[in-house]
């Protein structure tokens, strides 16, 4: 009988951990690279918040059809071919040469890159046990949060280097190695694997979701908008991204300008939110599977979802009526860990629901979050616009945007009534 020394999904979710790592330092090194090609191209900060806008609408616009695809063709060549898209696009990102091919290709780069996520939840959904899901998910968020912190200072370094397009060169070759690499050592279950042992495969096979007496149907778009859960799903999903996503966007230049700092030093300043939401996202999933182990499904998924939400309300409020450098990333790195809480449930609970269907259901609710993510950057951009235009110095247009972080709390506050009606134990195709 073929043994083997590591279990292989523990190998394959090292693979995914890494995956979500490149992901995410793909995306925040346009964050850290504002200066320099605001300066290049002459652009505004509404202009500014379009060009970053321009990826979140591409990228939710494609979660649904992409997860379809991952449910219909299996994530071995799905996955592959997302990986080898967003590469190149990353790479084309260092190639624009004006306001408008940079929003084209931002647009092109979050479609092609919009499977990436509904694609790692088949993954999870035929390799893992459904006690371990909440970890694994966990471990797969905190890698693109661990990634988009390592990306500022590395991004400030490399375009201190070779200049802002030579890092987008540098980020896109990379990827396309891991798209090789996943090609070559993934299969689409452990039944199909040559690297798993025959111990580990039935253990995988007795303990992962099963289908039950629901029989496996084509999941159209409107009928899963028909789910009382699929909506509070993505309602909520929605409250999360738009509290997170100023990480990747606005906040390497919103520090940089509230504690009048250089490049460097902000780009050390904002990993600590995301550290803290890498920390966050490892907390709750580790939550979700103990809580899941007492036999309380609906519980393991509600109770990390409303610590998370409140977290991040009281974290945003905090910040903006801090009154030192430290407390402000503190309490900022307070909301992201919340905010981040909210993601290994989050994505349990599509799985739950979707069960077969499970990269359609995530990647609907990963479309609306990403809807959020883009009415967040547009939000914070023009609030910073119209505080320019009442008078405040443009210096200081950024740092004074309070309103923005009362609209996250709000946002959050709605998420966690949200969550007081969604029940994992009704799958979506009972509808």
């Amino acid at each position: 009988m073929k043994k083997s020394i590591i279990p292989q999904r523990y190998v394959l979710v090292t693979f995914t951990f890494f995956i979500s790592v490149l992901m995410y330092v793909d995306r925040a090194c346009i964050g850290a690279a504002k200066g320099n090609i605001s300066d290049e191209f002459g652009l505004s900060n509404i202009q500014w918040a379009w060009v970053m806008a321009a990826f979140t609408l591409g990228y939710a616009l494609m979660q649904t059809p992409s997860g379809k695809l991952a449910d219909k063709k299996g994530a071995r060549v799905v996955l592959s071919g997302i990986i080898t898209l967003w590469s190149v696009l990353t790479a084309l990102t260092g190639a624009a040469w004006n306001f408008i091919s940079m929003i084209f290709v931002r647009f092109l780069f979050g479609a092609g890159e919009a499977g990436a996520f509904p694609t790692l939840s088949k993954v999870v959904y035929k390799w893992f046990p459904v006690k371990e899901r909440g970890i694994i998910q966990g471990i797969n968020f905190s890698g693109s949060r661990i990634g988009g912190a390592v990306a500022y200072p590395i991004v400030v370094a490399l375009i201190a280097l070779l200049g802002w397009r030579g890092s987008f060169f540098i980020f896109g070759s990379v990827g396309l190695i891991f798209a090789l690499v996943w090609w070559l050592y993934y299969r689409n279950s452990p039944e199909e694997s040559n690297f798993v042992s025959e111990d580990e495969k039935q253990y995988i096979l007795e303990t992962r979701q099963k289908d039950e007496s629901v029989k496996k149907v084509a999941l159209t778009f409107a009928k899963t908008l028909k789910s009382k859960n699929m909506l509070l799903a993505m309602v909520q999903y929605l409250g999360s991204n738009f509290t997170f996503y100023f990480t990747l966007t606005w906040m390497f230049p919103y520090l940089k300008e509230a504690m009048q700092s250089t490049g460097t030093a902000a780009s050390f300043w904002a990993m600590a939110p995301l550290i803290g939401g890498a920390i966050g996202s490892w907390f709750s999933g580790d939550l979700v599977d103990r809580i899941y182990k007492s036999g309380n499904l609906t519980l393991s998924r509600r109770l990390p979802a409303i610590i998370g939400f409140s977290l991040a309300a009281i974290g945003v409020v905090l910040m903006t009526n801090a009154t030192s450098d430290l407390n402000k990333v503190l309490f900022l790195t307070l909301a992201i860990f919340g905010a981040d809480m909210t993601l290994s449930p989050s994505w349990s609970f599509c799985i739950d629901i979707g069960k077969e269907n499970s990269g359609a259901v995530s990647g609907t609710m990963n479309m609306a979050g990403n809807l959020g993510a883009f009415a967040s950057i547009l939000t914070f951009g023009y609030l910073a616009d119209g505080l320019i235009s009442s008078g405040v110095d443009p210096k200081l247009a950024l740092a004074g945007n309070d309103m923005f972080f009362y609209i996250c709390a709000g946002l959050s506050v709605i998420s966690i009534i949200a969550w007081l009606l969604m029940n994992p134990n009704k799958s979506i195709q009972a509808h």
